[in-house]
């Protein structure tokens, strides 16, 4: 997907989660992310904006003594906060463009390319997670739900599991699954990831695999993202590795 794509999509999401906000109570709860509500959604996705700019602009991770603003300020709307919020973070990709510097928690991409499809995937996400709690979801484009399925198993799920702490395993046994593949089907793509208890490779394009997830590319994206249950996509192969690889994306995404 293009620059100029990320930043439509960023600018549409963003303003559709403002409008669904405003739309009623802002502690509305959200039915597919159990124990958050509307108010702490627009919050967070506030945040992860003004997080993001910073990370631009001082190229390092921020740390709480730069004073990255978390709430909006006395006399100022959760929304219109929310709103200015996107308006900064879509100013400082424009001004700066893909190719510029920028700090990001992927090694392999330290420009502000890499915020361009990070925060075009975190809008449309949160913009139907704060539709879901309205209960007025509407579509996420297929080309950016396809491209979202990539990031999710390729940034999220591939990371590096042998540095996790023991406490963020959660109870999962590392080993379940070990050396077997799970298939990702959609938008006419094919991802293939396979289990080990410190990485979990991804390999694009079809092959061998003991179990398969396959749905149009919104019901997998927000399958992997924990916002749709097990009957939103065709599930296949081998039971307790299927629940062996939706345990290790929940560990991926939290």
């Amino acid at each position: 997907m293009t620059p100029e794509r990320y930043l439509e999509l960023i600018e549409r999401d963003g303003r559709r989660l403002a409008a669904a906000a405003a739309a009623g109570d802002l502690d509305a709860a959200i039915p597919t992310c159990p124990g958050w509500d509307v108010r702490a959604c627009v919050t967070h996705t506030g945040q992860v904006y003004r997080h993001k700019v910073a990370c631009i602009r001082l190229q390092r991770r921020p740390v709480e003594a730069d004073g990255v603003e978390q709430e909006p300020p006395p006399g100022v709307g959760l929304v219109a906060w929310f709103e200015a919020s996107l308006d900064a973070l879509l100013a400082e990709l424009r001004e700066r463009g893909p190719a510029a510097p920028a700090y990001t928690w992927w090694p392999a991409d330290q420009t502000v390319g890499f915020w361009f499809r990070r925060m075009a995937q975190e809008t449309a996400v949160h913009r139907l997670d704060v539709e879901d709690g309205r209960g007025t979801p509407t579509p996420i484009d297929p080309d950016l739900a396809v491209d979202g399925i990539d990031e999710v198993l390729d940034l999220f799920l591939s990371e590096d599991w042998a540095s996790l702490d023991p406490k963020e395993w959660d109870g999962v046994d590392p080993g379940a699954g070990e050396d077997a593949t799970v298939a990702v089907r959609a938008g006419g793509q094919v991802w293939r990831s396979t289990l080990g208890p410190d990485a979990i490779p991804l390999t694009r394009g079809d092959g061998p695999a003991e179990a398969a997830v396959t749905g149009e590319p919104e019901a997998v994206l927000l399958w992997l993202w924990g916002r749709r249950a097990d009957d939103a996509v065709a599930l296949d192969g081998d039971p307790a590795l299927l629940a062996a690889y939706r345990d290790r994306l929940r560990i991926a995404t939290q």
